[in-house]
């Protein structure tokens, strides 16, 4: 369930003052004013009775049947929610808030493709506002559309930068989008140098560096102008204190990029190694 104190800023801070432009009947304004105050004082069972009563008495108003979802997604009544959030809507298209939390509550019904659309019409009538571009890539997330899960994100960071939480969104999103794009890559082409290239990172994290060579000159052959395989090479045999092998794998790296520094700083490193296991 949402914090209630999220829920109450997207209500009261994005979405609210829209809907209250349109005019209650005066003798109800008060009824209202005293059932927004129990949703805010957390009272929900208060809240539903008086926006209901007031329903019960033929008025419609989308702060009413907004007010109506809010409690409803509180209580994870998901689909009473998306209810209330679409009758508000139906009065009122452009509420952003009702926008908003319907999108969430599709989502929790697992409804993806419609929180999808409901969301990026969210975030288009607001947004300033985080949540909403939190929410849309949680749902992109959700169809496994990493790339637009990664724009959201990366939305996200630059709306909020010193919110660490989303830093890590982001990250974890690229890990996810860097996950599906290899193995897209082994659909199209299983001898692709790319999925030579992550089988080698794999068994050079793990220490079992023959594997990792072998992966790695499967690339090599596989594409001879990829580069950073042949310094992740050198840098296997230096580990291996194969000294020549690794010059050799070095200067094929400074072949293909000759203004590459790791690349330099990585021979001189083998050259100093070589230089030091020399001595007696």
């Amino acid at each position: 369930m949402l914090r209630f104190g999220i829920v109450l800023f997207m209500l009261f801070a994005a979405g609210m003052p829209t809907a209250a432009q349109e005019a209650l009947p005066p003798a109800l304004e008060a009824k209202i004013a005293a059932a927004v105050h129990e949703l805010q004082s957390g009272n929900l069972d208060s809240a539903q009775d008086a926006f209901s009563a007031v329903l019960r008495q033929g008025i419609k108003h989308p702060l009413i049947y907004h007010n109506l979802g809010v409690i409803a997604l509180l209580r994870d009544n998901h689909p009473e929610a998306v209810t209330r959030f679409r009758q508000a809507l139906a009065l009122q298209p452009g509420n952003g808030s009702s926008r908003l939390l319907l999108g969430i509550s599709l989502l929790a019904l697992r409804k993806n493709a419609e929180a999808v659309r409901e969301l990026k019409r969210a975030v288009t009538l607001l947004p300033e506002e985080p949540q909403a571009h939190l929410q849309l890539a949680r749902a992109y997330e959700a169809t496994e559309n990493w790339i637009a899960a990664v724009q959201e994100f990366q939305k996200l960071v630059q709306l909020a930068p010193q919110e660490p939480e989303y830093s890590y969104q982001l990250w974890r999103a690229c890990t996810k989008l860097s996950d599906w794009s290899y193995r897209q890559i082994i659909k199209l082409n299983p001898d692709s140098a790319r999925v030579h290239q992550a089988l080698g990172i794999e068994y050079a994290v793990q220490e079992k560096y023959d594997l990792a060579l072998t992966a790695y000159r499967k690339a090599a052959r596989s594409d001879p102008k990829l580069p950073e395989v042949h310094l992740a090479m050198a840098l296997i045999c230096m580990e291996m204190k194969n000294f020549d092998e690794a010059l050799s794998e070095i200067g094929l790296e400074l072949e293909l990029v000759p203004g590459s520094r790791a690349a330099a700083e990585t021979k001189t490193k083998i050259e100093a190694a070589k230089k030091a296991a020399s001595l007696p």
